[in-house]
């Protein structure tokens, strides 16, 4: 079996099986959307790029979504949000992982509650001692 997220198409194979023109997986490249696997100037597909090119496609054409319109409802939710789709969808959607799907703002949010946790300091079952540390003892 082949892995879904192992980069197999050039941009020509990929826009064939696609239907689509080379330039508009160009245009989705350069507007932020996808983000094939690069060797020197050649690009790379994989079957998850290919499955999350055609979760764009509709949401462009069938939801009539413009672009810089998806890219800002991805900054805030994930795409299955926008396109509306199943559990049943979600769950054999591999595209989601493989193309980071995941909002840039709750990404944030998860990252900044992580470090405010590293940064919290932890308490233990021990009992609190109340005599003053050698720095404030200096003071006194």
């Amino acid at each position: 079996m082949v892995d879904d997220s192992r980069a197999l198409f050039t941009i020509g194979m990929a826009a064939e099986i696609l239907g689509l023109h080379p330039r508009t997986l160009r245009s989705y490249e350069k507007e932020g959307l996808i983000k094939p696997a690069r060797r020197g100037k050649w690009r790379y597909y994989s079957a998850d790029d290919i499955k999350w090119i055609e979760c764009i496609r509709e949401m462009i054409h069938v939801h009539g979504i413009s672009i810089n319109a998806l890219k800002k409802l991805l900054i805030y939710t994930p795409c299955w949000n926008i396109a509306n789709c199943s559990r049943d969808r979600r769950k054999l959607c591999t595209a989601i992982f493989s193309n980071n799907l995941v909002p840039k703002k709750l990404v944030a949010d998860k990252e900044k509650v992580e470090q405010e946790q590293d940064t919290t300091p932890r308490t233990t079952k021990r009992a609190k001692t109340t005599q003053p540390t050698p720095r404030a003892q200096g003071k006194a």
